[in-house]
C-alpha cells in the first residue's frame, strides 16, 4: 500500500506542476546570455527574427548555454573560469538547480545534453591536474552528478554531441591555467590541441591532432553538420601577424582540412576565431572574428573564400532560415544570406559570446546508466 501511494502522490504532483517544452515559452530558435544596461546578466531566448521570447537572470556574466533537447530547461554557463552552471526553467524563470564542480575544478563555458535528455556534459578543468575532465549529471536525479570522463585532452572547451546521439566531439584546446594566476597560460610550449571523440561512457574513439607547426592553434569551438563533419575554430598564441589558417573542418577518421581566406581578411581576425556555425544548406561554413570585427564565410566542397560582413564586436553565430544570423557586444543581431545584411535589430542590451542554437529530439537512444 505504501508503494501504490507513493506512486499516487508523485503522479498527482507531476500532473500540478507538469513539465513544459519550448513551445510555451515562445519557441525560441536560439539561446543567448548578456546584459542589460542596468548590469544585471541574463539568458534569452530568441526567435529565428531576433526577437526575445524570455529572458531570466543570471547569477553573473555567462558565456554559453546548453538546451535541453525537449522541456524548456536551460543551463547558463559563467565565463571561464566559471563556477556556477545554472538550470534554469524557462518558462517561469525558476533556478532548478546550481551545479558547482567538484573541489579543484572549474568550468569551460560550455555544455552538451544527450540526446534523450537525461545526461546534461559539462567540460571542466582539473587543474592541479591539468588535465580536461567531462562532467557527466543526471537531468532526471535534480542534476546530481554521476560520473566524470577525461576529456581526452587539456583544456576542454566547447563539446557537440554528433548525430545519432551516440559520440561526443570536445576540442580540446590544449592550453593549462590555474585559478591562482588567473587567465595566465601555463603551458605555451608545450601545449597539444586537440579534437577528441568520446562515447557517452567516456570511451576515446579517435584523437586529431593539428601538424607540429600549428602547436600554437588552441582548438576552441565547434560546429557539427548533419552528416557529422566538424568544423572547429582557433586561437592563435604566437604573433597575432604571424597567424596560421583558423578555421579547420574533419570528417570521422579522416583527414583535417584547413581553410584560409583573403590575406586582409585574415590578418584583421588577429589570430582569433570566437565561433563558428555552418549555414542553413550545411555547405558554407562561417566564423566570427570579435577582435576583427567581421563575419568570414567559407564553401566547404572547395574551400572557397565567400567575403566578409563587417561588424563590430561580433561573436555569436548560427544558422537561419537564409544563411547566418550574427549577435554582437553592442546588442546588434543581423540576418545575413550570402553574407549580406537582410535585416539588423537592436537590443537594449550587450549580446556575450555566443548563439546557441536549438534542436528537436529525433529518435533517442536507450537510457543509460553510470
Amino acid at each position: 500500500m505504501r508503494g501504490r501511494r507513493h506512486f499516487l502522490t508523485s503522479l498527482f504532483a507531476t500532473t500540478i506542476v507538469p513539465k513544459v517544452g519550448w513551445a510555451a515559452v515562445g519557441s525560441p530558435a536560439y539561446l543567448s546570455a548578456g546584459r542589460d544596461r542596468t548590469g544585471v546578466f541574463f539568458l534569452s531566448g530568441l526567435t529565428e527574427n531576433a526577437e526575445i521570447t524570455f529572458s531570466v537572470p543570471l547569477p553573473a556574466r555567462g558565456h554559453a548555454a546548453a538546451a535541453h533537447p525537449f522541456l524548456a530547461e536551460a543551463v547558463g554557463f559563467a565565463r571561464r573560469p566559471g563556477l556556477f552552471a545554472v538550470v534554469i526553467d524557462c518558462s517561469t524563470g525558476a533556478v532548478l538547480a546550481t551545479l558547482a564542480p567538484p573541489e579543484g575544478r572549474h568550468f569551460y563555458g560550455h555544455g552538451a545534453y544527450s540526446q534523450d535528455g537525461q545526461f546534461l556534459f559539462t567540460t571542466e578543468n582539473d587543474f592541479d591536474a591539468s588535465r580536461g575532465i567531462i562532467g557527466v549529471w543526471d537531468a532526471t536525479r535534480n542534476y546530481r552528478r554521476v560520473a566524470e570522463l577525461s576529456s581526452g585532452g587539456i583544456g576542454p572547451h566547447e563539446m557537440r554531441l554528433m548525430p545519432g546521439g551516440e559520440t561526443l566531439v570536445v576540442a580540446n584546446g590544449g592550453i593549462a591555467t590555474h585559478p591562482k594566476t588567473g587567465r595566465q597560460k601555463l603551458n605555451l610550449p608545450t601545449m597539444q590541441p586537440n579534437l577528441t571523440y568520446l562515447s557517452l561512457t567516456g570511451d576515446i574513439l579517435e584523437t586529431v591532432e593539428l601538424p607540429s607547426d600549428y602547436q600554437l592553434n588552441s582548438i576552441r569551438h565547434l560546429a557539427v553538420s548533419q552528416d557529422g563533419t566538424v568544423a572547429f575554430g582557433m586561437q592563435w598564441q604566437g604573433d597575432r601577424g604571424a597567424a596560421p589558417e583558423l578555421l579547420g573542418v574533419h570528417r570521422a577518421e579522416g583527414n583535417v582540412r584547413l581553410f584560409q581566406g583573403d590575406e586582409i581578411n585574415h590578418q584583421r581576425m588577429q589570430g582569433y576565431v570566437g565561433s563558428v556555425s555552418f549555414d542553413h544548406t550545411q555547405q558554407r561554413i562561417g566564423v566570427t572574428s570579435p577582435r576583427g570585427g567581421l563575419v568570414q564565410a567559407f564553401d566547404l566542397e572547395n574551400g572557397g573564400d565567400l567575403g566578409v560582413f563587417d561588424d563590430a564586436d561580433v561573436c555569436g553565430l548560427s544558422a537561419n532560415q537564409q544563411g547566418f544570423i550574427a549577435t554582437n557586444g553592442n546588442g546588434q543581431i543581423t540576418r545575413l544570406t550570402d553574407l549580406r545584411p537582410l535585416e539588423r535589430i537592436q537590443h537594449a542590451v550587450q549580446w556575450d559570446n555566443h548563439l546557441v542554437q536549438l534542436t528537436d529530439a529525433h529518435a533517442m537512444p536507450k537510457t543509460r546508466s553510470f
